[in-house]
């Protein structure tokens, strides 16, 4: 059965706690004092969100007095333009983000899935769960004006069909049209690798870089790539498998019929494998970025030699795209500079010199929630796109 994931980053908590904020604001306008009051949050927890919210325009303060001392009231400034909303499925999670035209997202949650879900129950979830959260903000169905739905598979542009064959075999063939009856509204699908990219360049901390690879490990190995300021998705919507790039001849077989490729050597799902084996019980990838940063050498062996192979892979890409920053996401990027400096050490080795001393490589300010701030954005894209037709 489904059930409700707490966050479990900084990122996600941050953004739990600012959908309070701006709940507690939509009513009226309240002073900080207020604010706090009715979240429950600490005071200098809702002055930081305030602040980061009035530097985005999402809301206004203005002097006032409140229990005969000075304060500051602050007010939710109105969306301009349509509601719409980014979806976010993952191996054993869906989240769902609700936002208008503005900065803000209104509403957000994340559920936790059943490993093997499959789509018309995971579908059934997840439209279940926004009508839930359209009510928390006050809206209906009827008010969206766009859905854009993230997979973590390549999407076959041709047919509007997943292939899903490698993280969510039991997806293989949905259609979008399938996808758009479960929320009874046409949606966008995108691979989320790609939402990924698209949020790095329009929330992240390479905001408006023209040429970037965002990479995401988790169960498989995917890229988003943009190039020349626009996302690149090739001639038939599949471009970034970054996971099946050689890098082992006579290697293990993958699933897609290959042999030695990235993902066999360095996804999450194979460094659980390997880890289970060692000590004789399952891990998950949580448990492998705990026991990284608490020490412990098998894991951080195996991160070690996963993040190698990974720079190796980047690397290549590298060779041909010539991106300025590379930015790295999904789950094993929790585990920080354990992961990171040997995707550098890597790409250093494998890299074109110019590339090599250039290119920054660094881990996603924006936690978990890349993928679904890359389904909003998208899905703002399509309703700016209608209102034009």
């Amino acid at each position: 059965m489904a059930k409700r994931r707490s966050p479990g980053s900084q990122g996600a908590l941050r953004a739990a706690n600012e959908a309070r904020v701006v709940s507690a604001l939509r009513g009226s306008p309240a002073t900080q004092s207020e604010i706090a009051e009715r979240t429950g949050l600490a005071h200098a927890t809702v002055s930081n969100i305030v602040r980061d919210l009035r530097e985005r325009g999402a809301v206004s303060t203005a002097p006032t007095v409140h229990q005969g001392r000075r304060a500051s009231l602050v007010t939710l400034e109105r969306a301009e333009g349509p509601t719409v909303v980014g979806v976010d499925f993952g191996r054993q999670h869906v989240r769902i983000a609700v936002a208008a035209d503005d900065p803000i997202v209104l509403v957000e949650d994340e559920v936790a899935l059943a490993p093997g879900h499959r789509a018309d129950e995971s579908l059934a979830i997840a439209a279940e769960r926004l009508d839930e959260l359209l009510r928390d903000a006050g809206l209906r169905r009827a008010d969206v004006a766009a859905i854009c739905v993230g997979v973590p598979c390549p999407i076959d542009r041709r047919t509007g069909s997943i292939l899903g064959h490698s993280i969510l075999p039991e997806w293989d063939g949905v259609t979008r049209d399938r996808i758009g009856e479960a929320f009874g509204m046409p949606v966008e699908v995108a691979n989320d690798s790609d939402l990924g990219a698209i949020a790095e360049r329009s929330f992240g901390a390479y905001s408006g870089v023209d040429d970037l690879i965002f990479v995401k490990i988790g169960t498989g190995i995917g890229s988003g790539l943009v190039i020349g300021g626009r996302l690149h998705s090739g001639a038939f919507g599949i471009a970034g498998e970054l996971g099946h790039v050689q890098v082992d001849a006579n290697g293990t077989l993958c699933v897609c019929g290959s042999r030695g490729c990235l993902e066999t050597l360095a996804s999450a799902r194979v460094m659980a494998q390997s880890l289970s084996a060692a000590f004789g019980r399952p891990i998950t990838t949580a448990d492998i970025v705990r026991q990284a940063i608490d020490g412990d050498p098998a894991t951080r062996r195996v991160v070690a030699d996963a993040g190698v192979a990974i720079g190796r892979a980047v690397a290549n890409a590298a060779n041909l795209l010539a991106p300025s920053a590379v930015v790295v996401g999904g789950p094993l990027a929790e585990a920080g500079e354990l992961l990171l400096e040997p995707v550098r050490d890597g790409f250093r080795r494998f890299a074109l010199h110019p590339l090599a001393t250039s290119t920054e490589i660094a881990g996603t300010t924006l936690g978990s929630r890349a993928e679904v701030l890359g389904a909003v954005t998208l899905a703002r894209q399509t309703a700016r796109a209608a209102a034009f037709i």
